[in-house]
């Protein structure tokens, strides 16, 4: 409900001033709140609207009707708002320190209007050398400084061009750093590009730019662009294949169009190559290329691996000597299995859930392995799942990128050509592994070498496209153990018993007594349970148990949306747990403070930073429009367009939990969860937890998330593509 009061029959009213302030802007809808010096006025005039851009400092004409708000009193409502770039000092000083330019803040731009005046804009356009040596400003700032000038000029450009068309800043600038000075000739040639080659911007963006740009709604590159859309959208449901008739009626959905012009795009598409065609057990499956050739290539390298006979020179009773020996204890008949069998096949592969003794055998296969003088390399798919790899075997571990030296654009350097300098490969966490990113190891790994597969298959399938794990296990043609006895040791932990209890459908055991590691607080109203979260990280386990609430503490939540989804608990954390509000950086409606606990949302290669991992901001400077980040031991530097990469992680998905471990994990619960309560979800959740887990919420909703397993699976044909190769 508004908190507006207005009068409709009041005359249109219209001010002209300086923006003084931009107290929020919104990228995607354009929405703003500005404060506006105007002249006569003694206060300055508050004017809400929507804006394409809003910079400090710029001149604004705004029409529209005068409303009062209940909280924030007077404002312009703006139907129509202007800017123009500044003609007076202080409009310049403001416009130049705004962070438009990199390399200038109030300093440099209080040094530029000092020297130049009212013609620094010219100076800049004709004649930017003056700037050099001016007073701080040396050859390398005034590169600098041209640099950003020039660039900033082709951007309003290319931003007139897309704002005129509707689309917002954050991705107009997202499609510049993309196409450059080809930005505007790319977009009226085929708009559809966007959807393909920009993260964040699909094709109902790219449709909408298409109409604006007149293509017509029935033609055939819109209907090519649809299916390409329909199937990027179901592989991001993890699918790697689509039934035909599904494809058609996701296609007239979207696309509003006769169903026999979607039909010739789909011959058309699969001409072309975008899309293969495949028959399984006389069934149509319809794919991306790249996820078919991603599956088929599994497929082939496993079969490559599996076809070169291995080179043992131990017997299976000194293979299980020399492990019992090294390690001092005796193994169970399971894990005996599990060790003979990698030790005596070129590929194998482990699962099993928490406290079965996986991290025990992948050390012992180590210590096995060296003694046959094999040289051993060790990868997991995120950089905190290689951390964990590292540290519980003693061994280097790399990232299946890092490993792979994957660049974006380039490729991987390793690869079917330029193999891997290694005996035998141990893959962890191979459940996060998706399609594309299994088929781009494999082709690496020498034919020679042998390769272990170590894995939970009842966590969370991977965020990516595909199956690996699970397809690979059922198809039976890779040898597998599956550990599920739970060792003494682990025995006496409520989180592993109580893993596999969630993973076996029954409800958790729980006394919330204070020397536990499991909890369960029984609770129904969202606003009790966010003052119950609050106080439980904030004070008591800070005082009760020595933690960190910033560093040892995760928040792992089902959903995104709603009061006690990501977002909304992000922000109730971050006022809570940081009070440093001196510095901030406004990005897609977020304040970044100094000390946030932020991260990482795709993978960007060349920073060397992958979706998932998690930092802290250590500083951040408005001076160069940036903020370092430390992931780990490393400082990583972003600038402004570039943070919409990041966001804040006092709370994150349990999707983006995976291969993760923290020592305390805090898991909201409730029925407001309800369309991603899964089994599968809440054991991966639990099972991130290292000291403890505490569980907050509603028990009914506790009972629906352990009852509930997926019927609807991921379409995937690689079980039946590993069937083939031993046919």
């Amino acid at each position: 409900m508004t908190n507006y009061i207005m009068n409709e029959n009041q005359p249109k009213s219209i001010i002209k001033g300086n923006i003084e302030r931009v107290t929020y802007h919104n990228s995607e809808n354009g929405f703003c709140v500005l404060k506006v010096a105007v002249k006569n006025k003694r206060d300055l005039v508050t004017v809400i609207g929507n804006a394409t851009q809003v910079i400090a400092g710029e001149e604004v004409f705004a029409e529209g009707f005068w409303v009062y708000d209940k909280n924030h009193g007077h404002q312009l409502k703006a139907n129509v708002i202007k800017m123009t770039i500044p003609t007076s000092i202080e409009g310049i000083k403001k416009y130049l320190s705004s962070g438009l330019i990199k390399g200038v803040g109030k300093h440099f731009a209080n040094i530029l209007v000092t020297e130049f005046k009212e013609q620094v804009f010219e100076v800049l356009d004709n004649e930017p050398e003056k700037v050099n040596g001016l007073p701080g400003i040396g050859r390398k700032r005034t590169e600098q400084i041209i640099s950003a000038w020039q660039e900033q000029k082709e951007i309003r450009k290319v931003m007139v061009f897309l704002h005129g068309h509707g689309i917002g800043t954050s991705r107009a600038v997202r499609i510049y750093k993309t196409y450059k000075e080809d930005t505007i000739s790319k977009m009226q040639s085929n708009p559809y590009c966007l959807a393909l080659d920009i993260w964040g911007i699909g094709f109902k963006i790219a449709d909408q730019l298409a109409q604006s740009l007149g293509i017509d709604k029935n033609s055939i590159i819109r209907a090519e662009a649809g299916i390409r859309h329909v199937l990027n959208e179901y592989s991001g449901q993890g699918h790697c294949a689509i039934l035909p008739n599904d494809l058609l009626t996701h296609c007239n959905k979207i696309l509003e169009i006769d169903s026999a012009i979607i039909q010739q795009a789909i011959i058309n598409e699969i001409n072309n190559g975008n899309v293969i065609k495949e028959i399984i057990n006389n069934i149509e499956f319809l794919s991306l290329a790249s996820l078919y050739y991603a599956e088929q290539g599994i497929a082939s390298n496993i079969s490559r691996l599996i076809k070169t006979p291995i080179n043992n020179l131990l017997s299976d009773e000194e293979i299980i000597a020399t492990a019992e020996n090294s390690s001092k204890i005796i193994f169970s008949d399971s894990q005996k299995q599990a060790i003979l069998m990698t030790i005596k096949n070129k590929v194998s592969i482990i699962t099993g859930g928490p406290g079965v003794g996986k991290t025990t055998i992948v050390k012992n296969i180590i210590k096995i392995l060296k003694q046959l003088n094999k040289y051993i390399t060790l990868c997991a798919p995120t950089g905190r799942a290689a951390k964990k790899l590292s540290e519980s075997s003693g061994f280097d571990t790399k990232t299946i990128h890092r490993l792979l030296e994957y660049k974006p654009g380039v490729g991987a350097k390793y690869n079917q050509d330029y193999q891997l300098n290694t005996d035998f490969l141990i893959v962890d966490e191979t459940s996060m592994v998706d399609v594309s990113l299994m088929n781009t190891l494999l082709k690496a790994i020498p034919t020679e070498a042998g390769v272990l597969f170590v894995g939970d298959i009842d966590q969370l399938p991977s965020v990516g496209p595909g199956s690996v794990l699970a397809d690979m296990i059922n198809s039976e043609i890779i040898p597998t153990t599956r550990l599920t006895e739970i060792f003494r040791q682990a025995q006496t932990s409520k989180i592993i018993t109580n893993a596999h209890k969630i993973n076996k459908g029954d409800m958790p055991y729980y006394q919330n007594k204070p020397n536990d590691d499991f909890f369960f607080i029984d609770l129904k109203e969202p606003e009790e349970i966010i003052e119950r979260m609050l106080s439980i990280i904030a004070d008591k386990l800070p005082k009760l148990y020595n933690v960190n609430s910033m560093n040892d503490i995760q928040v792992l939540v089902p959903m995104n949306r709603g009061i006690l989804g990501v977002k909304n608990l992000n922000l109730v954390l971050q006022e809570r747990l940081n009070s440093n509000k001196d510095i901030v950086i406004t990005s897609m409606g977020i304040n970044y403070r100094v000390g946030d606990k932020v991260i990482q949302t795709i993978n960007n290669y060349d920073k060397e930073v992958f979706n998932g991992d998690i930092g802290f901001i250590k500083s951040i400077n408005l001076e160069e429009d940036e903020i370092h980040i430390k992931f780990d031991e490393r400082i990583i530097e972003y600038d402004r367009t570039e943070l919409d990469e990041i966001n804040l992680a006092y709370a994150i998905s349990i999707h983006k939990s995976q291969g993760s471990e923290y020592p305390v994990v805090v898991i909201p619960i409730t029925m407001q969860h309800y369309t991603l309560l899964e089994r599968n979800l809440l054991y991966t959740g639990v099972t991130r937890g290292k000291k403890m887990i505490i569980l907050i919420g509603e028990k009914k909703a506790l009972y629906m998330a352990i009852k509930r397993v997926s019927a609807a699976k991921r379409i995937t044909t690689l079980n039946q593509k590993l069937l083939n190769i031993i046919r």
